[in-house]
């Protein structure tokens, strides 16, 4: 996930980055069966789950480089990008609350601050504003619980590599709801800036 800061560049639809977001986005699917499979009485594939979240976080990082380094920056990719970031936050949380690996108490913080987001999209559209764009702290809270969520996973056992993975885990998973919620605050600020901006006479009916 990357700040979006960067001009569009190209209008080509299949360039590596883009290829690398849409592959994020497959993956999705992919994690929650392995991550949910032993729940209905399958085999336990938490290092296939752990091996897909890994490549998600090297393709995170790769996509948004490899798009401002070759010049491939693209209005598709900007939508793509954040949304494969999303999708597996969201995945990730219903999977690791089904598994009792996350209280869901903290599912629920994340959850609401997803639903406020989509309230401040709802009313940047009907102003006529895009949705605003991704800012340092939401990165750096996406990166955080990109962290958390594989150490948790792996904390879901027995021995010191589990005992260790919680503490680190937890750590990045608090750091990362606090950014996580920061950065919410400050889109919804920059959302009612906007909002204020705007004559009386808009929206338009129907907007």
């Amino acid at each position: 996930m990357e700040v979006q800061e960067n001009e569009v560049q190209t209008d080509r639809v299949l360039t590596i980055p883009n290829i690398l977001s849409m592959a994020r986005l497959v993956g999705v699917p992919l994690f929650l069966w392995l991550i949910l499979w032993p729940e209905f009485g399958g085999p336990k594939n938490d290092g296939w789950a752990l091996l897909i979240l890994a490549l998600s976080g090297i393709s995170d990082y790769l996509d948004g480089k490899l798009a401002r380094r070759w010049g491939q920056v693209s209005s598709l990719g900007r939508i793509l990008d954040p949304a494969a970031d999303r999708l597996y936050i969201l995945s990730t949380l219903v999977g690791l609350t089904w598994r009792e690996i996350l209280p869901l108490w903290l599912t629920l913080v994340l959850l609401a601050r997803e639903a406020m987001l989509a309230v401040a999209v709802l009313v940047l559209r009907r102003y006529g504003y895009p949705p605003p764009q991704v800012n340092f702290l939401g990165k750096a809270a996406t990166l955080n619980l990109m962290y958390a969520f594989p150490l948790l996973l792996l904390s879901d056992g027995s021995g010191w590599l589990s005992s260790l993975s919680a503490i680190f885990g937890w750590a990045f998973a608090g750091w990362g709801t606090a950014l996580y919620w920061w950065a919410g605050i400050l889109y919804i600020i920059q959302v009612r800036r906007l909002v204020r901006a705007v004559p009386k006479a808009e929206p338009a009916p129907g907007g």
